[in-house]
């Protein structure tokens, strides 16, 4: 059981995690929040200005920027013990540079989830080094507040990236894109937004509880000759919504390969 979690930066996303597990019920006091930044902090989080020493963690969460990786490791690596596990939401840094930082690290496990872990909804995907089954169980259950936790290959992890780290904001621009639309034919700005996003907020939830695939929902509301079908021939035309999510997801893929890249050769 991971018991007491140590985050090292609490920004947007270990603030969403920390959110999410408290909200999943998790008591106040496991965590311990490093940050001299960090504001607006849950009520009762444990909140100092620098890294505890001498203090032993279950698990430390890594919330800071990549860039900052080679300048903090130092001094998290000494609280990094053969009883502590390194979790890692650095995007593009593989678990091979994070052993070369924490090599006396009981275990190192890459995290990708997104912002909605704060309402226990997000994906998120796990990739680890030096874990026993124990252990990885252990993590396993630490993330399920947040979501749907799921083991991946390394591998795997800059597609992971793309798609579930940043699949939110593609998501968004679509809706956005959307309103923007029904603004454009006449609709007011405010209905023009609250219909989009009510709408894809039912869309997602049928698509998340229903047993079939995506595309075929959309073609079970789409009646020949009818509206919905009108609108999907458009998107359909040429391949042309499948093509542009393709190259959205590798360009996003590929940066996050770079990253990973850069990390190494640091």
């Amino acid at each position: 059981m991971v018991s007491t979690v140590l985050l090292v930066g609490c920004g947007n996303m270990a603030g969403a995690m920390l959110r999410g597990w408290l909200a999943g019920g998790m008591e106040v006091d496991r965590f311990t929040v490093v940050d001299p930044r960090a504001t607006g902090l849950p009520a009762g989080v444990r909140h100092l200005p620098e890294l505890p020493a001498g203090e032993q963690f279950d698990a430390i969460l890594l919330g800071i920027k990549p860039q900052g990786l080679d300048e903090a490791a130092p001094s998290i690596a000494p609280l990094a013990g053969p009883g502590t596990i390194v979790l890692s939401l650095l995007a593009g840094v593989e678990l091979s540079s994070l052993r070369q930082r924490f090599a006396d690290a009981g275990g190192l496990v890459r995290i990708m989830p997104n912002l909605a872990v704060a309402l226990g909804k997000s994906p998120v995907a796990l990739a680890a080094d030096r874990l026993n089954d124990a252990e990885r169980e252990a993590v396993f259950t630490l993330m399920q507040p947040l979501g749907t936790p799921e083991w991946f290959d390394e591998a795997d992890f800059d597609l992971v990236t793309a798609l579930a780290g940043s699949g939110p904001a593609f998501v968004y621009r679509y809706i956005d894109a959307l309103a923007a639309a029904a603004r454009e034919l006449g609709m007011a700005p405010d209905k023009a937004a609250r219909l989009a996003v009510a709408m894809a907020e039912g869309a997602s939830a049928l698509a998340a509880s229903s047993p079939e695939d995506p595309g075929v929902l959309a073609d079970r509301v789409a009646s020949p000759g009818g509206v919905t079908r009108a609108g999907l021939d458009v998107l359909d035309e040429a391949g042309a919504i499948n093509e542009l999510a393709l190259e959205c997801l590798r360009a996003a893929r590929d940066r996050s390969a770079a990253m990973a890249a850069e990390a190494r050769t640091a």
